[in-house]
């Protein structure tokens, strides 16, 4: 498909700007394509660019975005639309309006571990295990939109309530740090909307007409936030799913698709059928798949593309062959056609424990590949060292970001300093670094201890006031380095490693940070297409305000010529031209845990999974079950998912022979090892 020639289906959800619209994109049907045209038919209607909004729900997804709007509109224009995450827009809505919650400009965002750090205190335990599961179940209930009194009245069990009370208390220490968690990002600016009639004219009259991406991954809080803001005029567009919602467990609601109907009874239903991605092949054993749900909005995918190779249905004596045979179809792939590049396959597993055997099974064949979900970059510690010293250049008042900050480095300020500080701060309700220079601090601590943190606090003072000066990609890397030679941090990594080469390759990704800082300082940020885009040069306490919400976002993207390995959760959006699904069997795919019951709605979403993973595919699609497989320690039967039956590929594909598929493999390479022989016997003889 052209970037500009829509089909009728396309063109009809363009065109409607009449009210509200629910375009139903089916997998690979140019849904991006619709939502970049419909930026440009309204702009030619009379909107101008910084009232239009489209959310996505990846940093990846709104940059990609955002350069194809400018194709269509121009750079200026490009530059001036609201193209952002939903949380990325919780920022900004926060930042500008926070303060009627109370908020200063400057508030802190917390990661994960910071989260961890203050529950485990708010709970008073050290087991990092019970803090996980507090962290999990309070994001849950604020994904369902649940204040700690509601989530304490619901609370099913002792263990619920004891969390609905670490949650309270939780919520009491983020209000006195000044910070909010990921989920706060959607939950205060609803409430914020909700509860204050001015901030909810102000951001109804900003973004007067709203795309939404992904609606079907949106949680009960996203959707209540998204009313709010379209409020009674109701123009927007809701680009999603029913048959791709695969994140129930983490807070998104297939009920989202449900109520839209219901809570705007004028909404345009638009169904995009047409696939631009897949052969039919692998089209009909999706809609056959599919077609055992019930549906919410029917559809069924068709393309143009013929109908292409059979699916092919492996079944592996049991994990390592089913690693060999995923080697030995690559081989042969990229053996009939050499232009065939490894990061044209990929291999998906529903549990990452999955990924082990394939790595193994790649390294032997000295094949390149890439397991995505691993370790990202910035969740490494020196990363997250630094970017704690950032956040508290932002907001003084983040007491976590303090105490990393404070210790890292270590500068003679010990322990039990540390927690007369935090008694006094506790006691006067200030945070950390506002007791510093509370006159009655002397009271409590040695001069010696005072004089630490006394020097601490004005370098911190003098660093940020550098820090709003520093404007631009070269001031903005001069600081940084300076603070790094301040601190003294390249020495702090080689005494904390006994191997060199680790301390090396920290300080390393310390510099590769540093340079990521100053391209956004620089207002130059180079996209895939290796297109760049322009945007205001920034101080360094401008990209440090926004950077822990990049960050919790961030997607490393490196394009080499790999394999991917990933999980068919993480998949969804991406397409290869030869997809493997590994490990199709019950208990896996659909996963069922030790002692759990597969409810229907359970069997639902781990359908529309096999969905996502099936409609991964372009070219080829390989099925590997397993005959045996390890569960635990033991090894069990393997019984083919009940969703392999459902595809019905004794309608269009084949089983594979594996004899069949060694012998045309040895064929194969025998062929092009002869022909290797006769180019070089060839060029020998020119030689002479």
């Amino acid at each position: 498909m052209s970037k500009t020639q829509l089909n009728p289906a396309q063109l009809q959800a363009v065109h409607h700007l009449a009210g509200p619209c629910l375009v139903i994109a089916g997998a690979g049907s140019g849904k991006t394509s619709v939502i970049t045209q419909k930026i440009a038919k309204l702009m030619s209607e009379g909107y101008r660019p910084k009232n239009i909004a489209a959310i996505t729900f990846t940093n990846k997804a709104s940059q990609e975005m955002r350069e194809r709007a400018k194709h269509l509109v121009g750079s200026k224009a490009g530059s001036e639309l609201v193209i952002s995450t939903f949380h990325s827009l919780g920022v900004r809505i926060l930042r500008e309006d926070g303060r009627h919650l109370g908020l200063k400009e400057q508030f802190s965002i917390l990661d994960s571990d910071d989260v961890l750090s203050v529950l485990r205190d708010a709970g008073g335990t050290t087991d990092a295990a019970t803090a996980k599961s507090w962290q999990w179940t309070i994001s849950l209930w604020k994904n369902q939109n649940l204040s700690p009194q509601q989530a304490l009245a619901y609370a099913k069990d002792d263990m619920e309530r004891a969390a609905a009370v670490v949650m309270q208390r939780y919520q009491e220490r983020l209000t006195a740090y000044q910070a909010v968690d990921f989920d706060d990002l959607i939950g205060m600016p609803l409430r914020l909307l909700q509860t204050n009639e001015e901030a909810r004219g102000k951001w109804q009259e900003t973004l007067r007409y709203v795309l939404v991406d992904e609606y079907q991954d949106t949680n009960a809080v996203q959707y209540e936030l998204l009313k709010c803001l379209v409020g009674e005029r109701a123009m927007f567009t809701a680009v999603g799913d029913d048959d791709q919602s695969i994140y129930g467990w983490r807070g998104a609601t297939i009920e989202n698709l449900k109520k839209l109907p219901v809570d705007f009874p004028q909404l345009k239903v638009i169904p995009l059928e047409q696939n631009y991605r897949s052969t039919s092949a692998i089209l009909r054993a999706a809609n056959n798949v599919i077609g055992g749900n019930p549906k919410l909005f029917p559809k069924t995918l068709w393309s143009e593309f013929g109908e292409g190779d059979p699916i092919t249905l492996i079944e592996a004596d049991g994990e390592e062959h089913e690693a060999e045979r995923a080697v030995a179809r690559i081989q042969s792939i990229r053996a009939n056609h050499p232009t065939t590049k490894f990061s044209d396959f990929a291999i998906l597993y529903r549990a990452n424990h999955q990924a082990r055997i394939f790595e193994q099974a790649l390294r032997r064949a000295e094949i390149p590949y890439k397991v995505s979900g691993g370790q990202s970059f910035f969740d490494r510690t020196e990363i997250k060292d630094l970017c704690a010293w950032l956040r508290l250049l932002v907001n003084q008042d983040d007491d976590p970001a303090f105490l990393r900050a404070v210790t890292t480095p270590k500068r003679g300020i010990g322990h039990q300093t540390l927690g007369h500080l935090s008694d006094f701060s506790a006691k006067w309700k200030l945070s950390m670094f506002e007791s510093l220079f509370a006159e009655s601090l002397k009271a409590t601590l040695s001069s010696k201890a005072l004089h630490g943190l006394h020097e601490f606090g004005r370098y911190v003072v003098d660093l940020e006031y550098r820090a709003r000066h520093a404007v631009g990609g070269e001031e903005g890397k001069a600081l940084m380095m300076e603070w790094l030679k301040d601190i003294g941090y390249e020495q702090y990594l080689v005494d904390q490693e006994e191997n060199e080469k680790v301390a090396q390759a920290r300080w390393g990704n310390v510099l590769d940070f540093v340079d990521w800082v100053a391209k956004r300082c620089g207002g130059e940020i180079s996209t895939d297409g290796g297109i760049t885009t322009e945007s205001p040069r920034q101080s360094l306490l401008e990209v440090a305000q926004t950077i822990s919400v990049i960050l919790s976002l961030a997607e490393r993207q490196e394009e080499q010529d790999q394999v991917v390995l990933t999980t068919l959760h993480a998949s969804k959006g991406l397409e290869w031209p030869h997809v493997l699904l590994a490990g199709v069997n019950e208990g896996l795919l659909p996963f069922k845990a030790e002692n759990e019951d597969l409810t229907p709605q359970r069997v639902e979403e781990e359908r529309r999974l096999m969905y996502v993973g099936i409609t991964r595919a372009r070219r080829t699609l390989a099925v590997s079950t397993l005959r045996r497989r390890k569960k635990n320690r033991e090894t069990v039967v393997g019984v083919p998912s009940r969703f392999i039956a459902e595809m019905k590929l004794n309608e269009s594909g084949i089983k594979e022979d594996p004899r069949e598929k060694l012998k045309r493999m040895r064929e194969q390479l025998a062929a092009k090892a002869a022909e290797t022989a006769a180019r070089q016997a060839q060029a020998a003889k020119d030689e002479r």
